[in-house]
């Protein structure tokens, strides 16, 4: 089975064609330039994964605080992670970087502040 994706690690956009078993399995990768272009098919194509962002509420604020996870988590888990989000309530003061829910859904990733909020 073959799919063909476009590179997205730099402006060059590499076409490239991933070939996969069956199951599902990375065989191979053309197309692509760099060693990088051939792992984020690889992986855009067996497991893909994203970052997070959103914002939630902070108690006595008009302005919500935005938030991300700490490192891409599986795609697959976007929609189930903003539900979780979607209970969150937090109260300043907020750090950058702050932990804001650690280890979301046992993804082993935090969700973290991305700005101050005094």
């Amino acid at each position: 089975m073959e799919q063909t994706i476009t590179c997205i690690n730099c402006p060059v956009g590499c076409r490239m064609t991933v070939t996969l078993s069956e199951q599902g399995a990375f065989i191979s990768v053309t197309g692509n330039t760099c060693p990088r272009g051939a792992k984020y098919a690889q992986q855009e194509c067996t497991l893909p994964e994203r970052m997070i962002t959103a914002v939630i509420p902070v108690t006595g604020r008009e302005t919500p605080i935005s938030v991300k996870t700490a490192s891409p988590v599986p795609k697959k888990l976007i929609y189930d992670i903003m539900n979780e989000l979607s209970s969150v309530r937090i109260s300043a003061p907020v750090t950058i970087g702050q932990v804001i829910l650690q280890d979301v859904l046992h993804t082993g990733v935090d969700i973290i502040a991305t700005r101050n909020l005094a």
